[in-house]
């Protein structure tokens, strides 16, 4: 099942995000960096240990403390078929004094434009936040796709963003509450 949004602008499909060939794909990462489970864990298994030295190296410099919820790294995409990975921490839902949605939606902003300010021009997302941090995947779409729509509004040169969900009843899920 694929479906489309923004004349084709947007691709919502059910797939492995590690296996995409595109300019970037985001990472629903913690704030460590440094590998996890779920989508984490499948990214750097795939993308090798340039990614994980790309992450330790932003620990050791710029973020000491962690990435912080919403934030947006970018590192190498290692041996993956993308470029670069762009890392983001999503909000574990409910946990944030009533700022999941906000903080969610920055994922995607922040992601969008890492990627508009290196000049990238298709990036890849996985849902963020609804896995191990149980952000309920219908409230997820939403907040999603409206942060992506505004982001491509003021990013231009960003010609695609592909949603590549788990399985295929995450796509439906996606594309039922999806508001583009």
């Amino acid at each position: 099942m694929t479906a489309e949004f923004l004349n084709g602008r947007i691709l919502v499909r059910s797939g492995d995000l590690t296996a995409e060939d595109i300019d970037a794909i985001v990472n629903a990462a913690n704030w460590t960096l440094l590998g996890g489970g779920g989508v984490d864990g499948a990214i750097h298994a795939a993308g090798g240990s340039e990614i994980y030295d790309a992450c330790k190296e932003i620990r050791e410099t710029t973020l000491p403390d962690g990435l912080p919820t919403g934030q947006a790294v970018i590192t190498t995409g290692g041996r993956l078929p993308a470029k670069y990975v762009i890392h983001t921490v999503g909000p574990i839902f409910g946990r944030n004094d009533g700022r999941d949605a906000e903080l969610l939606a920055d994922c995607y902003i922040n992601s969008i434009a890492l990627a508009a300010e290196h000049s990238l021009r298709t990036i890849a997302f996985p849902s963020i936040s609804t896995g191990a941090y149980g952000y309920p995947k219908h409230l997820a779409a939403g907040v999603a796709s409206t942060a992506i729509a505004s982001a491509l509004e003021k990013h231009g040169a960003i010609e695609e963003v592909r949603l590549v969900l788990f399985s295929e009843g995450d796509a439906k899920i996606f594309i039922k509450h999806a508001e583009f």
